[in-house]
């Protein structure tokens, strides 16, 4: 009876959490997208250009963070599950702690110091002065250790299932972050300077709040918490295994963008941003759903119910399946549609459309491992992700250099496409070997062929019937229409979900 009632509570949690994430990633989303033809108003394609830097050096912070995040939200979701002592986690945290602001004071001052000669010898612009540039070069330095710090945090309160605050937390700052931004762009002075300053401010109101946060919803332990090298010692297989994941990752996912970072001016280079800044919209339909069932499956694990697992693995991978494939289809059937309604600039969307298809296929594919990967960092089996990264980075990287040379930046796009279909049709068949060996074809049949096949069809018949001459209204609604019908005929086709919504109840 006990059992049965935890399992309820588990399963509610989980619905909550997953209902919680995707209408906090939601709102973040909406933000992050909305000011966009805003910021390039008042700031110009070149600055904007900039911001696209700003967003790659974010990405190889992860570099930096040494597997810390994702292995400390790991030993958060255990400790609910009962593996660690009060004290234990608490030196653990302490422990992080001290590496992570460490770590972020050398990230600040190595970018710091370097900043002239990446305003004279890397990046290439015509309207902003070297002077300037190097000053906003400085100003990323902070913005970014202070989001380096955010993350650790962040990875804590996900572990411990807290996410329902989380999203909260993360709507009321997305808007600051945002919204807030463009007030003082118009009231202060339109720079990127001035840009980036509101974000550290944000930032620091950021860390402040989610350290409150963590350390209330651990109990109190009998002594202080302390740094801990017994602590570290028992998590440096996995961490270190993350550390070599995130390493490969980057170098899989970033290798396009410091090419053409040195190849392109900020100019071009803000198309290409652009394109993958609407391309990454499909990760805030997947990270809610992995936020939401990775602690799941990690106490799942602990406890060796294998049945529940089983369970909830298709429900999660379906799930995502049914919001990622008609999302993707609308961005490559109506992507100068949106675009166009969206910023009102022909040039631009002539420049990003083309990108923003073969951008929001890999991202696509790449999401269908989302699930596979969590399963794996669950059981804590990092070495699968360590070897197939090495084998991708070793065939693809080169061939990424060499098609971003020859073809530019849809040469960088096809390369992501590439990528992400070798992981899907082949990579997978590894991990199946060892973990769920008998869900290999249930994965691949009923969580992603069915209802790719059944979405490509419905949105093949909504391109053929959708007319021309509409007004910006009329338009609006029938795309959001076609959407609707996408998701509706996925959703119909895909079968743990029916039976099994997010709270784990038949219908």
């Amino acid at each position: 009876m006990a059992d049965l009632l935890r399992q309820r509570t588990s399963r509610m949690s989980l619905k909550k959490n997953v209902l919680a994430n995707y209408l906090g990633q939601a709102w973040t989303a909406i933000m992050s997208l909305v000011f966009v033809p805003v910021y390039i108003k008042y700031l110009g394609m070149e600055a904007y250009g900039l911001i696209g830097i700003f967003i790659m050096l974010q990405a190889w912070l992860t570099l930096l963070d040494m597997g810390m995040t994702p292995t400390l939200s790991r030993e958060m979701a255990r400790y609910t599950a009962g593996a660690h002592s009060e004290q234990s986690i608490r030196d653990l945290l302490r422990t992080l702690e001290i590496i992570c602001f460490t770590l972020a004071i050398v990230l600040f001052t190595g970018l710091s110091l370097s900043a002239t000669w990446l305003a004279n010898h890397w990046l290439h612009t015509e309207k902003i002065p070297t002077e300037e540039l190097a000053h906003a070069i400085s100003i990323i330095g902070l913005v970014i250790a202070l989001r380096f710090i955010e993350g650790l945090y962040r990875g804590a309160i996900v572990g411990l299932q807290q996410q329902v605050w989380l999203n909260v937390a993360g709507a009321v700052l997305a808007t600051l972050r945002s919204g807030g931004a463009v007030l003082v762009l118009i009231w202060v002075a339109p720079s990127i300077n001035i840009f980036f300053l509101w974000q550290g401010v944000v930032s620091i109101t950021t860390i402040v709040v989610f350290i409150a946060t963590t350390y209330h919803h651990l109990p109190v332990s009998k002594q202080s918490a302390r740094f801990s090298l017994l602590q570290l010692k028992e998590i440096w297989r996995f961490a270190g295994g993350m550390m070599a994941i995130t390493l490969l990752s980057l170098l899989l996912t970033q290798a396009d963008k410091i090419i053409l970072s040195r190849l392109l001016n900020l100019e071009m280079f803000g198309y290409y941003t652009l394109a993958g800044t609407v391309a990454a919209i499909l990760n805030n339909l997947i990270l809610p759903v992995t936020q939401a069932y990775y602690p799941r499956f990690t106490e799942l694990v602990t406890q060796s119910d294998t049945a529940e697992l089983i369970k909830i693995y298709h429900q999660s991978a379906q799930l995502i399946s049914v919001l990622i494939i008609p999302a993707t289809l609308i961005l490559v059937f109506f992507g100068k549609n949106l675009l166009l309604l969206w910023t009102g600039n022909a040039l631009l969307v002539e420049n990003v459309a083309p990108l923003l298809a073969l951008m929001a296929l890999g991202t696509m594919l790449n999401g269908f491992m989302h699930i596979p990967y969590m399963l794996t960092l669950a059981y804590g089996w990092t070495k699968f992700s360590v070897y197939s990264n090495t084998v991708a980075v070793v065939l693809l990287v080169p061939s990424m250099i060499w098609a971003t040379l020859n073809y530019g930046v849809m040469g960088a796009a096809w390369i992501w496409v590439i990528l992400n279909s070798g992981y899907v049709l082949i990579s997978v068949h590894f991990l199946y070997r060892r973990l769920l060996t008998t869900e290999k074809w249930r994965w691949y049949g009923k969580d992603i062929l069915i209802p790719s096949f059944t979405v490509l069809c419905t949105g093949g018949f909504c391109v053929f019937i959708f007319p021309e001459g509409l007004s910006k209204i009329a338009e609006l609604v029938l795309l959001l229409l076609s959407g609707i019908l996408m998701v509706a005929s996925a959703w119909l086709v895909s079968p743990f979900i029916p039976r099994y919504p997010l709270g784990g109840r038949k219908l």
